[in-house]
């Protein structure tokens, strides 16, 4: 089977569905490509490392006459005339949005398999095109913030000054959002960010920002990976957070969106009456009615006080060459996952969640939307069989006590025929091991391991002892040996305590 790449027609538009290096991996596949003339050089990919990873170069109509078409955008009317029946076209389609589309395909008899219909499952992960573009489009978005801010994004310590760093409010953290607050994040902005999910704040503040919690004592749980619309209560208290928070900061990203729904209205033109001049908005949601009132699809508008709201819809186009890079690996894994024999066959298989939920047209009916994705619930384990432990007996306090006082009979009989001294070294070696029970119990365990090999230097008073037992004036055997075993036994201990302190130290340093 053959695989038409086209030009994209929609204004603007600058990705290509394909890139040199996915070409290489269809042709694997067994696959045919065919690329349209000039169809990735936006995305500075020309036709020639095409024909180098295996393509051919053609003109449109025979693209379009393809078995299979990969676009980025929904096809126009002409561009479906074209198709053959019993094509696929592979393709976003924002089925929801776009009823007409979908009977104009399914009239035409072609399978659409929707790139923005993939189900958000952990197995279709590796072809979830609206999360490898948000990515993009979320880190943009802060780029095109900071084009327009007149300041830095970072704090600065000048000659002339000391320059305080941007405060950055994101709405949203999926993964544009997410996105948004890594990237001012790394620009140096102090970054907060709030969601309508709150089990997302351990990712917010795991990339260094400050997440904002809505004060309603409500919070969502996604079950799908999208949010849902909210409350009356909770946005009454999400009104008043964000007007909290807009008066504050200097730049204001939105990405809230309801798939199925137009964006929620969260930022009035009342609150944005209440931002410093030259403040900035970006609002990612502007191309389905945007989150921020005021913002205008595809424009930057800026308001009597000075704010500019950004209103850009081909935010992800804006970075064209890493955009189709990521696009054309999500259709070489859906390509991988509809290949199973790997011989240039498609094979649509409706028993596949994945598949099911991506076709939105066959056989010349409209199948959209698909039947709920079930979740397999794994048997719960059985339980571990209960080991019954032989019952032990108790000891005889007898014994217990007749073994004491055999200890400390042999104790005794020790000190009376050792020499005067002992006792009071005895008494102090007790006594530390006391104190070294009650000190070292107290330490972290984390902290067990540097503690012990650095106190380890303290056997270095046994160095000393050793070292004055042999300088006693012609010392015994019996004491050469054990001084000289004490040198060996305190010097690995107290050498070997330095020597793991210092690995442990390294670990911690930049290579």
């Amino acid at each position: 089977m053959r695989i038409g790449i086209p030009t994209e027609s929609q204004g603007g538009e600058t990705r290509v569905a394909a890139t040199p290096k996915s070409v290489a991996q269809l042709v694997k596949l067994g696959y045919a490509v065919c690329v349209e003339t000039g169809a990735g050089a936006k995305a500075a990919f020309p036709d020639e490392t095409y024909i180098e990873a295996g393509a051919e170069i053609a003109a449109t109509s025979e693209v379009w006459a393809s078995d299979i078409v990969a676009k980025i955008n929904a096809p126009s009317s002409e561009e479906i005339a074209e198709m053959k029946a019993g094509a696929t076209l592979i393709s976003l389609i924002a089925a929801p949005r776009s009823p007409e589309l979908l009977a104009a395909l399914a009239e035409a008899k072609v399978t659409t398999l929707a790139m923005d219909s993939v189900p958000r499952i952990s197995r279709a992960q590796s072809l979830d095109v609206i999360s490898s573009m948000a990515n993009i489009a979320g880190y943009r978005a802060v780029i095109e913030a900071a084009h327009v801010f007149g300041s830095f994004f970072t704090g600065q310590v000048t000659a002339a000054g000391k320059v305080p760093p941007a405060k950055v409010f994101v709405s949203g953290a999926g993964v544009a959002g997410l996105a948004a607050v890594g990237t001012a994040g790394s620009l140096g902005a102090i970054v907060r960010a709030t969601d309508i999910r709150a089990e997302v704040a351990e990712q917010v503040e795991s990339m260094g920002a400050e997440f904002v919690a809505v004060d309603s004592g409500q919070s969502q749980k996604s079950t799908d990976g999208y949010a849902k619309e909210a409350t009356a209560d909770y946005a009454a208290a999400a009104a008043r957070m964000y007007a909290e928070q807009v008066r504050d900061v200097d730049i204001v990203i939105t990405t809230a969106l309801i798939p199925g729904r137009p964006a929620p209205r969260l930022i009035t033109a009342e609150m944005v009456a209440t931002m410093k001049p030259g403040s900035v908005i970006v609002d990612m949601a502007a191309a389905n009615g945007g989150n921020v009132e005021g913002s205008r699809p595809d424009e930057a508008v800026v308001t009597a006080n000075g704010v500019t709201i950004i209103g850009y819809t081909d935010l992800a186009s804006r970075l064209p060459t890493q955009a189709s890079q990521l696009f054309a690996t999500n259709i070489v894994n859906l390509m991988k996952l509809v290949t199973p024999g790997k011989d240039g066959s498609l094979v649509l298989d409706f028993e596949d969640a994945v598949v099911r939920g991506m076709t939105v047209t066959h056989d010349g009916g409209v199948t959209w939307p698909p039947p709920p994705v079930a979740v397999s619930a794994a048997p719960a384990a059985a339980p571990a069989p209960e080991v019954v432990k032989p019952e032990k007996k108790p000891r005889d306090p007898a014994v217990t006590y007749a073994v004491m006082g055999v200890s400390a009979l042999a104790l005794l009989m020790l000190f009376w025929v050792s020499p005067v001294g002992l006792l009071g070294h005895f008494m102090v070696f007790m006594l530390s091991v006391v104190i070294g029970y009650y000190v070292i119990g107290n330490v972290s365990h984390s902290l067990h391991t540097p503690l012990m090999s650095v106190t380890n230097a303290i056997s270095g008073i046994i160095i000393v002892g050793s070292l004055l037992g042999l300088a006693v004036p012609r010392p015994t055997v019996t004491m050469a040996v054990l001084a000289i075993g004490g040198i060996l036994l305190a010097s690995i201990n107290v050498f070997g305590g330095f020597l793991v302190t210092h690995r442990m130290l390294a670990m911690f340093k930049r290579s």
